[in-house]
């Protein structure tokens, strides 16, 4: 059955082309949802570059048509702008959220044999459509469960000969064919006896490889946990152009990214320099309320990050007379940006760390990834369970979307860090809080 689907402005912000993702329905946008995308046009940031595009979207399909009548979509669907009697002649019709549930209210009057579906990423319109007798939902296009990305305790019962096998080679043939590449493994022996081994499926999902072991650890950090080994060795394999770290607080994501960033620039000079990367949520991505230049106003968000980098350079050695990450950064051997400035970059020969992931669209992951060029390496750390981005949750944002893709890909692993070793009461925290 043919539905009719009214979008909110969030919608066409998180993303643009949502209006081709309702197969042969009609999608609806309420004249006071353009209004609201033209306040948000100017902005030099991803909303106001999503905002231009939807704008531009409009236009095209509009050659020559009306957008009042409807014009065709090639799903099969149509696309109409709805404008209200009263707004014709310039007539004010309040709120944004107020004129999209009239809008639906009307059209469900005027077509009653048809459903109508409020579409929003506002939990609070939602409530009032319900309240108000009308049906809303969220957008569900890119939605990704976060239980069916959730890595599982993977475990591999071997022999005694193959387990022995592996100790001495590093590699075993793998006969189970259901296993992904890249996908790590606890090789048991038989009996439940003592002894397990960690391993990897290899990027070509043929064998068993043994996991990278650095002796002296990552710039004066060891891994402490399973997961934690599992990492190193994503981080340091230098097949893998991708890998994305997920765990809650205290776990070691940004640490071990940092760590192997510095050790693999530095040490083993396979990149030029590092880059960090966070999405500013709590001031709205607008760095204009804090004083100062641009590198005075990013400071206190990209605190986490060049505390990390302070503390393993005090664990771990100063690099040639380098003895802080402020006089990495003079030196440009590492820079922190904000992921509103990543547009139109050609990143090559850098380690680039994208940390809390989890804030971002999917189509905001997409531009980030797409800016990679030739010997760039990206890690990204996120943590599904802390977001504050209001318009994504820990289904729809694009961190989960991310594994969710490339899950199985040679050039990409994926790892779930459980256990917080920050200490014992952040850990209790993390759990109880």
């Amino acid at each position: 059955m043919r539905k009719n689907y009214i979008l909110d402005a969030n919608i066409l912000i998180h993303d643009p082309y949502s209006i081709f993702h309702f197969a042969d329905n009609t999608v609806i946008i309420p004249v006071g949802v353009i209004s609201e995308l033209d306040r948000f046009k100017k902005e030099p940031t991803d909303r106001g570059y999503n905002a231009r595009t939807v704008v531009r979207l409009l236009d095209e399909l509009r050659g020559g048509q009306s957008l009042a009548a409807g014009v065709p979509l090639q799903n099969g669907g149509r696309l109409r702008v709805y404008c209200e009697p009263q707004q014709v002649f310039g007539g004010s019709p309040g709120p944004a959220d107020v004129e999209i549930l009239r809008v639906a209210k009307t059209i469900r009057e005027a077509e009653p044999d048809t459903p109508v579906i409020i579409v929003t990423k506002d939990i609070n319109l939602r409530i009032r459509a319900d309240a108000a007798g009308l049906r809303a939902e969220d957008y569900e296009s890119d939605h990704v469960l976060l239980q069916d990305v959730a890595a599982a305790d993977s475990e591999l019962p071997v022999s005694d000969e193959q387990l022995e096998t592996f100790r001495k080679t590093g590699r075993l043939p793998l006969a189970d064919p259901g296993l992904r590449k890249n996908q790590y493994l606890l090789l048991r022996p038989p009996n439940g006896q003592h002894g397990t081994v960690l391993a990897r499926v290899d990027v070509t999902g043929q064998e068993l490889v043994a996991l990278h072991t650095p002796e002296g650890g990552l710039w004066g950090v060891r891994p402490r946990n399973k997961e934690q080994y599992f990492a190193v060795d994503a981080l340091l394999d230098e097949r893998l152009s991708l890998v994305a770290l997920m765990g809650k607080a205290g776990t070691g994501k940004t640490l071990l990214a940092v760590a192997a960033a510095l050790h693999l620039t530095f040490r083993r000079k396979l990149y030029r320099g590092i880059l960090v990367c966070r999405p500013i949520i709590p001031v709205g991505r607008d760095l204009g309320y804090l004083p100062g230049d641009i590198g005075q106003k990013l400071e206190p968000w990209m605190k986490p990050v060049t505390d990390t980098i302070d503390f393993l350079l005090d664990v771990g050695g100063g690099l040639h007379g380098h003895a802080d990450c402020g006089s990495l950064m003079r030196a440009g051997l590492v820079e922190i940006q904000p992921l509103a400035y990543i547009r139109g970059r050609n990143i090559a020969k850098r380690l680039v760390i994208i940390d809390e992931a989890q804030n971002l669209t999917p189509l905001e992951v997409k531009t980030v990834i797409t800016r990679v060029g030739l010997g760039t390496k990206v890690v990204l750390t996120g943590d599904p369970w802390q977001i504050d981005n209001p318009y994504v949750d820990r289904n729809s944002n694009g961190f989960v979307y991310l594994v969710n893709r490339f899950r199985g890909e040679a050039l990409a692993a994926y790892v779930e860090l459980r256990k917080g070793e920050r200490s014992v009461l952040a850990e209790l925290a993390a759990n109880l809080l």
